[in-house]
């Protein structure tokens, strides 16, 4: 199976997207604050919505460095070099300022569809400039400007973001109460992930560095 990258680069990648998803930011913020207004079904279709979001992310990311390592893989390996400096600035970011964590329980006149929960849902991802330039720095890591099957393992690994991560963010949204309880309640929770977050990322940001100084 071309399209499957190796079994260290999947466990790598698993890590890294665990970190990602129990990071509170604003997604998550969204699944949990409409799911205390508006139910859990209202959590769970914005939820959808930023799932949705991140295969448009993988697809536009994919295709896009398809015809980028092969019109120029030094373009390819400098965009490789700003992910690891955009992965030491997000672990920065953590330490100095720490995650953002403020769901809204103020119930709404109107209840929404789902299918405008899922739009916010999709809206809110697609249109958070962190999130693109997360995901422009973070997927490329793990492929290789010559490998012929990047953008099939690209693709894979983006599949495989969704898949790990919502064993996550579902029992956030069903457990929206206590969740939110505890990080407000719990501030050294909350720094403990700040910490584990930098942490992993920083060291993924190393490991690009020494591997195109080779």
């Amino acid at each position: 199976m071309d399209f499957l990258p190796t079994t260290a680069t999947i466990v790598q990648f698993a890590v890294a997207t665990f970190v990602i998803t129990i990071t509170p930011g604003p997604d998550m913020t969204l699944f949990v604050g409409r799911a205390l207004s508006e139910g859990r079904m209202a959590g769970f279709a914005c939820m959808i919505g930023a799932m949705s979001g991140i295969v448009i992310h993988t697809a536009l990311v994919a295709l896009g460095l398809s015809a980028l390592i092969v019109a120029s893989p030094e373009a390819f390996l400098a965009l490789k070099l700003v992910g690891a400096v955009y992965l030491v600035w997000l672990a920065y970011q953590a330490i100095r300022h720490g995650s953002a964590f403020s769901p809204g329980t103020d119930a709404p006149r109107k209840k929404r569809s789902f299918f405008a929960n899922w739009a916010t849902g999709l809206g809110i991802n697609l249109l958070n400039p962190k999130i693109i330039l997360f995901f422009m720095t973070f997927l490329p890591q793990f492929v290789s400007a010559a490998d012929p099957d990047a953008p099939a393992k690209l693709f894979f690994l983006g599949g495989l973001f969704i898949v790990l991560a919502l064993p996550v963010t579902v029992p956030m949204v069903i457990a929206a109460d206590s969740f939110s309880a505890l990080l407000k309640r719990s501030p050294r929770v909350t720094r403990i992930i700040d910490y584990v977050f930098a942490g992993v990322f920083s060291a993924f940001a190393l490991r690009i560095l020494m591997t195109e100084a080779r």
